[in-house]
C-alpha cells in the first residue's frame, strides 16, 4: 500500500471523516506511513482522538511548535511548519493524496523532494464498502428522511384548493412551509440538511431546482431529500412525488413507468452487477412508453425531457459518490455499496415525476433501505 497524506478537517473532508470518525473543525495531518497511521495536531484534540485508539498521536509542540511561537511566526505560519517537519519526520518521500489537498502544502513539500500523486479513485474506492458505524449512520439518516416526508405529507392531505393555490389552516401553503417542517423533522431526528427539493409544476422538470413559492393543486411535487445524520455526518436521498387533487393522466403513467424501472432495477442489484446493465435495463422501460433517454438523444445535444439523467449513485460521507449507474458508469457493484435508484420522467414547462430509493447491496442481492409507500396521492 502506498503512503498516504491529507491535510484537511474532518467536517469538510469527506476522504478524512472516513478514517478519523468524529467531528475535528480545524485542519490537521493525516498520515500514513509504512502501513502505520498518524496525526499530527494540537494537543487540544488529543484527548479524544486517544480514545478511539486508532493513530500515533504527535502533539504540535514534537515538531517545535513553542519555539516557532518565540520565533514571532503567525500562527497559519507555525502551523504551516509544524505539517512540514512532521512529514519529514515521518520519513515520507512519496504519497497520495486526495483532490482537494492544499495547494500550498503540494507547493511546498514538492519543493523539498516529496512526490504526490492525486488519486481520486484510491479514495472513492476505500469509502464504498461501509463500515458498521458508517451504515448505521445512513440507516439514522434514512428514518430522519421518512420523517420529514411525513411532515410533508401532512401538510399536503391537510391542504385544500383556494384559487390558484393550496392552503392550510388559512394560510397559502408554500415550498418554505413545507421544507421548514421538514427541517424541524430531521433535527427532531438528530439528522441536518442545508437544503432540499420541493418542487411543484415545472420546476420539478428542472434538474437541481429547490423549489420555491406557493404550491396548487392538480400538479406534481417532486419532494427530494438527503438529511445527514449528525453523528456519524453519513447521508441518505430518497425522493417521493405528490399531486393534491386530481392527477393528471401523464403524470399517472410516469409515475407507473417510475415505480416499474425502479422495481425492475432493484432485483437486479447485487455484489458484481454491472451498473451500466441496470442502467440499460430502466432505460428499456421508458423508451418502449415512447420517452427519451440518454441513450436515445441526439448526439451533442442536452436532454431535458423523459429520462434525462442517471439511474442512480454511491452515498456516505457525500451525497453523491462511487459507484454509479448511468451511461458512463464503469465499477462493478460490490456487496457494502449503498446506492440510490432513482428512475425520473419530465417534461419543461410542465413537471415531471422521480421515485428514490436507498439500497444496500448485499452478496446475494440488495436492501432496501427506504420504508415509504409510493402513493401520488399523499
Amino acid at each position: 500500500m502506498p503512503d498516504v497524506l491529507m491535510y484537511a478537517d474532518t467536517y469538510r473532508s469527506p476522504e478524512l471523516r472516513h478514517e478519523v470518525p468524529i467531528g475535528i473543525p480545524d485542519p490537521f495531518l493525516y498520515a500514513e506511513a509504512g502501513g502505520e497511521k498518524h496525526i499530527a495536531i494540537g494537543a487540544m484534540e488529543i484527548p479524544r482522538l486517544s480514545e478511539l485508539g486508532l493513530f500515533e498521536l504527535h502533539p504540535s509542540e514534537e515538531y517545535g511548535s513553542d519555539e516557532l511561537v518565540r520565533s514571532g511566526l503567525s500562527y497559519p505560519e507555525v502551523r504551516q511548519k509544524v505539517v512540514l517537519r512532521a512529514v519529514k519526520a515521518l520519513g515520507i518521500t512519496s504519497a497520495v493524496v486526495p483532490e482537494t489537498f492544499p495547494l500550498w502544502l503540494a507547493d511546498r513539500l514538492r519543493a523539498e523532494g516529496v512526490e504526490l500523486k492525486v488519486d481520486a479513485d484510491f479514495f472513492d474506492d476505500r469509502r464504498r464498502v461501509k463500515t458498521d458505524a458508517e451504515l448505521a449512520g445512513i440507516r439514522r439518516a434514512q428514518r430522519a428522511a421518512e420523517a420529514g416526508m411525513d411532515a410533508a405529507r401532512d401538510l399536503l392531505r391537510r391542504a385544500t384548493p383556494n384559487g390558484g393555490a393550496l392552503e392550510v389552516d388559512g394560510e397559502t401553503l408554500t415550498v418554505e412551509r413545507v421544507k421548514a417542517a421538514m427541517f424541524a423533522a430531521f433535527v427532531a431526528h438528530g439528522a441536518s440538511s442545508d437544503d432540499i427539493i420541493v418542487a411543484p409544476g415545472p420546476q420539478g422538470a428542472v434538474g437541481h431546482d429547490m423549489g420555491s413559492g406557493p404550491i396548487a393543486a392538480g400538479v406534481p411535487i417532486v419532494i427530494d431529500i438527503w438529511p445527514r445524520d449528525n453523528e456519524s455526518f453519513m447521508f441518505c436521498d430518497m425522493t417521493r412525488t405528490f399531486v393534491v387533487g386530481d392527477v393528471p393522466q401523464d403524470v399517472q403513467k410516469w409515475h407507473a413507468l417510475a415505480k416499474e424501472a425502479l422495481d425492475r432495477a432493484i432485483s437486479e442489484i447485487r455484489d458484481g452487477a454491472d451498473g451500466r446493465k441496470i442502467f440499460d435495463g430502466t432505460c428499456e422501460i421508458f423508451e418502449n412508453a415512447g420517452e427519451p433517454t440518454q441513450r436515445t438523444k441526439e448526439e451533442g445535444k442536452p436532454l431535458a425531457e423523459g429520462f434525462f439523467h442517471g439511474l442512480g449513485h454511491g452515498v456516505g460521507l457525500e451525497v453523491h459518490e462511487e459507484p454509479g449507474m448511468g451511461l458512463a458508469s464503469k465499477l462493478p457493484l460490490k456487496a457494502g455499496d449503498v446506492v440510490t435508484v432513482e428512475p425520473g420522467c419530465y417534461r419543461q414547462g410542465y413537471g415531471g415525476v422521480r421515485l428514490e430509493d436507498l439500497v444496500l447491496v448485499t452478496e446475494n442481492g440488495a436492501e432496501n433501505l427506504t420504508r415509504y409507500p409510493y402513493d401520488l396521492i399523499p
